[in-house]
């Protein structure tokens, strides 16, 4: 996981919820959408001084306000989860997604002051009509190295919705399954709530470690 830790243009997955419902956007089209939004997302991030200095309240204020329209938090943090999930109260699954969701926004936040004038190639699109799960690809030239980012989107009544994202092989997924598995193994879902709830404390006085 310390690799995905250690890179910058990972922050893009939060500015892309972020700045999602900026502009009208054709959710009905994953492939568009990305294209789109990305776009958007890059506009925003060179405009906005803010966001580049790296202001955790600011960012957490656009993702708190714009991130619902084209993303899934909830079915990414079950997923992570897994089986736990069902073992969770509503409460304590509420808790863990909101806790989640802050230990992204606080691990990545910095890291979108990097992003400035990265290009993105996007791979062919390959779905057929019936598809409900879809991965987007694109490669990103971050600094002249190419790096790998995409998008899993699933769709809903309301159109597509991301859930999940891929850096140099990694997913966000996968990534976070393991420490989820083993906080609830040894101290159950309350420990996995205690847990990252410390862990966004830590981060909101500058501790990194």
């Amino acid at each position: 996981m310390k690799k995905l830790l250690l890179l910058p243009i990972f922050a893009m997955f939060l500015a892309f919820c972020g700045a999602a419902s900026a502009q009208s956007v054709d959710s009905n089209n994953p492939d568009t959408l990305i294209k789109t939004v990305t776009q958007q997302v890059l506009d925003q991030i060179k405009s906005d001084n803010k966001i580049q200095s790296g202001d955790i309240n600011e960012i957490t204020k656009l993702v708190n306000e714009k991130i619902l329209p084209y993303t899934d938090f909830t079915r990414a943090t079950r997923l992570v989860m897994g089986r736990n999930w069902n073992t969770a109260t509503p409460e304590q699954q509420k808790q863990i997604v909101e806790q989640f969701k802050m230990l992204l926004i606080r691990t990545y936040s910095g890291a979108l002051a990097q992003v400035r004038n990265q290009t993105i190639q996007y791979k062919p699109f390959r779905a057929s009509p019936d598809d409900t799960d879809v991965v987007v690809r694109s490669v990103v030239m971050n600094n002249g190295q190419p790096v790998e980012l995409d998008y899993r989107l699933y769709k809903t009544a309301q159109g597509w919705r991301v859930y999940d994202i891929n850096v140099l092989g990694a997913w966000l997924i996968q990534a976070y399954q393991q420490q989820f598995n083993e906080q609830i193994q040894q101290h159950g879902v309350n420990g996995l709530v205690q847990f990252l709830t410390q862990r966004n404390q830590q981060l909101a006085n500058g501790k990194a470690s």
